[in-house]
């Protein structure tokens, strides 16, 4: 089962990113799959963590850049179009994290 959701919460941060990217950003895939992978770099917040790395602690509501007001914060940022991709790829991290949580 922890090969399942591995695979599952990989999968959503890198490959499913890669396909919102060609399907609704065909002419420029390439560029928009780089900023929602590196949206990735949400992730230092963990750093801040003791233990750095638990892989049954829930990251929503937990970490700061992961928490509910940085999550609505994402939100408003999908509202002006130069923002839009970037809150896009923060906002799938989020729900990439959320699924995780439920595997617990």
């Amino acid at each position: 089962m922890e090969v399942l959701r591995f695979i599952t919460h990989y999968g959503m941060h890198f490959l499913v990113p890669g396909l919102i990217a060609y399907v609704f950003f065909k002419k420029e895939w390439k560029k928009v799959w780089l900023i929602f992978a590196l949206t990735m770099l949400v992730d230092l917040d963990h750093l801040f963590a003791s233990p750095l790395f638990d892989p049954n602690r829930c990251s929503i509501n937990f970490h700061p850049l992961h928490s509910y007001y940085a999550i609505a914060i994402y939100t408003v940022l999908l509202i002006p179009s130069k923002t839009r991709i970037v809150a896009i790829g923060l906002l799938f991290h989020m729900i990439t994290d959320f699924v995780d949580c439920q595997w617990h």
